[in-house]
């Protein structure tokens, strides 16, 4: 499978002022709804947290308050935009003396949204950079409130590409405004009930879709009451045609079913239709009744 070596994670470290505020919004939205699982921000944890040289009273003080790196912020952080690859120039906002520039969460290949959550393919590696200081640059540059891009020259090249179409109406029918969330969610549900037409179950498909450098788009966001958005899967992946056919698709792959979650290995043949073969499971995004 071609692939793009990316890195998903690049920041700056916040003032202790812009710290708090991220603590106390995210705070406020989990209170909203507290028992929702997944829950609505993930807040800080100190039991695991790692404070690098503090130790004793000052690490378990810091740690308190010692923001998740899960989501991207303002300063950067956890963005998985795939094509920030070899060649590729970021702009960050800086803070604090020093910066405290950060880079890491290397993959080997990951589609737009990283739609498992961890399911890319992940590895380790060496990063090599330059680093310049543009004197009052976030005031020069608009003031914007969060960092830019310019992704580089490296990407996966496909010729031809199949795209699933998502709106604002849920899994009930029942029509919301402009939602690109739920859009796209049903762009991505469309995606997995397709392809488990080929023999791959639905936690197989999730991950799929979550290594392969899948495409996602908004594509109307002005037309109420439905955003529309779009998951396009590269076709050159598979060894085998995935188009639409008049008689429907035979099944390419078995599949035995689990007896339960805890069991549940992924067959060993399943991945013979696919050119790379990528198994983890994991269950965020989507709920494990659409699968």
């Amino acid at each position: 499978m071609p692939f793009t070596i990316s890195k998903k994670i690049i920041a700056t470290a916040p003032t202790l002022k812009l710290l708090r505020e991220w603590n106390k919004r995210e705070s406020d939205l989990v209170s909203k709804d507290p028992n929702r699982v997944p829950p609505l921000a993930y807040l800080p944890h100190p039991e695991t947290a790692h404070m690098g040289s503090l130790k004793g009273s000052k690490a378990m003080a810091a740690a308190k308050e010692a923001p998740r790196t899960i989501p991207p912020r303002e300063h950067g952080g956890n963005v998985d935009i795939k094509n920030l690859s070899r060649g590729s120039k970021t702009w960050l906002p800086v803070y604090i003396p020093g910066a405290n520039f950060s880079v890491g969460d290397l993959h080997f290949s990951i589609g737009d949204g990283e739609l498992a959550f961890c399911g890319a393919i992940e590895m380790n590696g060496i990063i090599t950079l330059r680093t310049k200081i543009i004197k009052n640059g976030v005031s020069l540059h608009g003031n914007l409130r969060n960092s830019m891009c310019m992704p580089g020259p490296v990407e996966t090249r496909f010729s031809k590409w199949l795209t699933f179409e998502g709106i604002s109406v849920d899994d009930n029918g029942i029509q919301f405004h402009l939602d690109a969330s739920l859009s796209f969610r049903q762009a991505c549900l469309n995606a997995i009930q397709y392809f488990k037409r080929f023999g791959y179950t639905g936690e197989q498909c999730y991950m799929m879709l979550s290594a392969i450098p899948v495409k996602g788009r908004i594509n109307a966001i002005v037309d109420v009451p439905n955003a529309m958005c779009s998951l396009t899967v590269p076709t050159d992946v598979f060894d085998f045609d995935i188009l639409p056919t008049d008689g429907g698709h035979l099944c390419r792959v078995t599949v035995k079913p689990p007896k339960n979650d805890e069991e549940e290995k992924p067959d060993p043949d399943v991945g013979r239709r696919l050119k790379h073969k990528v198994f983890v499971k994991h269950d965020s995004f989507l709920k494990k009744s659409h699968l």
